[in-house]
């Protein structure tokens, strides 16, 4: 077993991308070097004589770190360890998930680079034993530090404590919670977040008064976001201090269950922030560099989504900029910059987006001198609207990309690149029919009954088709799998892990706990026939009227009234708006057509009942001529 550094292996993993990830990549071994504590995780540089990098231990590490195994100019061999990017720095890292331990603390960093002050390293073996470490080539001793070796680093962090600027006490005395652990009915917490977006602050008037607010979105190291607010004396306290892209512990916040209609990450929970909430910069944080999470809507696909509260995220090739306009605001008559781009994608349609205020004039003008080159842009947090059929424009919230390093962003364009640019376009909202246009285009255009569906067994053989339809649940199997168990960061499936909790392949880590998530096919039928719906957890939660932890609870309780039976029957027979997908799936070799939720509202009587005006003037006028 090689026991020595493994010269010029950083070099090569920078050279070579693809390098972290070999299952036959050769040995690599290097030295710790100023190993320190950021939050429950440890970072350090490692150095293979020739070359040094920043690296990080991730969590399942800390206790080999504590308990002294893996010491500050002790070599560590490097099992299993990814390359990520420091965004703010255009350099890379190293996190490290897996390594052992080969030597203890030597006394000296190791250096290979300068032949006059160090010849002999250049046939550096090292072997160990616990008293100390022979170069067997050369005869030269490099001993252990003793010093070092007697402390664990919990004493270390103890001796740094009373030096440590308030932030760092706070990481210190006050374990870091990551965000998918919190909940409103949690006690004392403390979080470390970067601030990946953040609002303007907005004066508003209501029955209750005047004030200000403005909100944040937070980001831990696990990718978790969560939205934080902040109103009257919070927000003038927080509004400057709170910058775009730093780091921060906050503590002393309360959490509620996120308000959907102002709902702009994917969380269940929002935070708000008061006066006495506590708020520290983070200083020297590099490598805690989490990326803007995207949610991407195809162009062809924003017609369900007009005049809806949902936010969307959109991704695109500009294909032309205009100017920068002067609009007049009809509330209080001032006047805000506006500027008009036009995306494209590989549904061969395009949208106009409409940046607003400081979008304009700074991404705006950017994107006017590189419109030429064909930009890609990604685009949080859009409202949909319904001018020309179908619009989109930016709120004080959303947050553009040019040229995301992203695989949406390379696959886009390189299809542009290939065959987009010669394609013959088509706007998104050309070809609505003038009822199309009516500001509710997601649930009261595209209406149909069922039996349009089931009698017209090729539709979406091609391309998934939309539809609204109006329906009762007829029917819902109890005894069917109506849920799996998922991640609850990413939300994808988790497998049972050997010892105790769950496997997430996603996140390539494991979780003591699990959520539920609905996966299930419930039966609609209107007066023309009926069909199975498959359903996800976000509508089927509508649909049942709760969450599939807590119907989950209800099946194992039992007891005398069986409370599970009861809550699928309150949810048979209620009426919804749906809109629906219909592809085609092939199951043992036979195409089955696949009719899945897209979307359920409750009924609105005063929209069903102008619909139908609608249809009945339209069938007279057929009829007069």
């Amino acid at each position: 077993m090689a026991t020595c550094v493994t010269p010029d292996a950083i070099s090569s993993v920078l050279s070579n991308p693809s390098f972290d990830s070999s299952s036959d990549r050769p040995e690599i071994v290097v030295q710790v070097v100023d190993l320190k504590p950021i939050g429950n995780r440890y970072t350090f540089i490692a150095n293979d004589g020739k070359a040094k990098v920043k690296a990080m231990f991730t969590a399942s590490l800390a206790p080999d770190v504590i308990s002294g195994t893996i010491q500050n100019l002790g070599l560590i061999r490097l099992i299993d360890f990814v390359v990520n990017d420091i965004s703010s720095k255009s350099t890379k890292y190293f996190l490290v998930t897996k390594c052992e331990a080969v030597a203890p603390a030597l006394d000296s960093e190791i250096n290979l680079e300068s032949d006059e002050e160090a010849p002999e390293f250049k046939k550096q073996k090292l072997e160990h034993t616990p008293a100390k470490l022979d170069v067997v080539s050369t005869g030269i001793t490099l001993k252990p530090k003793q010093e070092f070796v007697a402390k664990s680093a919990s004493q270390i962090m103890s001796e740094e404590r009373g030096n440590a600027a308030p932030a760092a006490r706070m990481a210190m005395t006050r374990r870091v919670h990551p965000l998918v652990s919190l909940n409103p009915y949690q006690g004392s917490w403390t979080i470390k977040v970067r601030v990946t977006n953040k609002g303007i602050m907005r004066n508003y008037k209501n029955a209750r008064g005047e004030g200000c607010v403005f909100n944040v979105e937070l980001t831990d190291e696990e990718g978790t976001q969560i939205q934080a607010t902040m109103f009257n004396d919070a927000a003038r306290k927080f509004y400057e201090r709170f910058q775009l892209g730093k780091v921060y512990y906050i503590s002393k916040g309360t959490l509620k269950l996120a308000n959907k209609q102002f709902k702009t990450v994917q969380n269940d929970y929002e935070m708000t922030l008061n006066e006495n909430s506590e708020v520290e910069e983070v200083s020297n944080e590099e490598m805690f560099v989490p990326e803007t999470k995207f949610n991407f809507v195809p162009i062809e696909e924003l017609g369900m989504y007009v005049n809806q509260k949902e936010l969307i995220d959109l991704i695109g090739v500009v294909q032309s900029v205009s100017p920068t306009m002067s609009i007049r605001r009809k509330t209080d008559n001032e006047m805000i910059p506006k500027r008009d781009i036009t995306l494209a994608d590989e549904s061969k349609k395009t949208v106009v987006v409409s940046l607003w205020n400081d979008l304009a004039t700074g991404i705006g003008q950017e994107l006017l001198d590189m419109a030429d080159k064909s930009p890609v842009i990604a685009i949080k947090s859009l409202k949909v609207g319904d001018f020309q059929g179908v619009s989109v424009s930016t709120i004080s919230r959303s947050n553009v990309v040019i040229n995301p390093e992203s695989p949406e962003a390379k696959k886009l364009k390189s299809w542009y690149d290939s065959e987009g640019k010669e394609t013959s376009m088509s706007a998104i909202g050309s070809g609505m029919s003038p009822s199309a246009k009516n500001g509710s285009r997601s649930m009261y255009t595209d209406r149909v009954v069922l039996s349009h569906i089931t009698s017209n067994p090729s539709l979406g053989e091609e391309k998934p088709v939309f539809f609204s339809t109006r329906g009762y649940i007829s029917f819902i199997k109890p005894d069917q799998t109506m849920w799996y168990q998922a991640c609850k960061t990413c939300n994808k499936k988790v497998t049972e892990a050997m010892d105790s909790g769950y496997w997430c392949e996603g996140c390539q880590k494991k979780d003591e706990e699990c959520s539920l998530r609905y996966i299930m096919v419930v039966k609609v039928s209107d007066s023309t026939g009926e069909t199975w719906f498959s359903s996800f957890n976000d509508e089927a939660e509508k649909m049942i009227g709760c969450s599939a932890d807590e119907l989950n609870k209800l099946r194992s309780e039992g007891g005398e009234t069986n409370e599970f039976q009861t809550k699928l029957k309150e949810a048979t027979w209620s009426s919804h708006i749906f809109r629906v997908s219909v592809t085609q799936n092939e199951y043992n070799g036979e195409k089955r057509q696949r009719v899945t939720v897209k979307g359920v509202a409750p009924i609105d009587f005063a929209a069903e009942t102008r619909l139908l005006l609608q249809d009945i003037s339209k069938k007279s006028q057929a009829t007069s001529h």
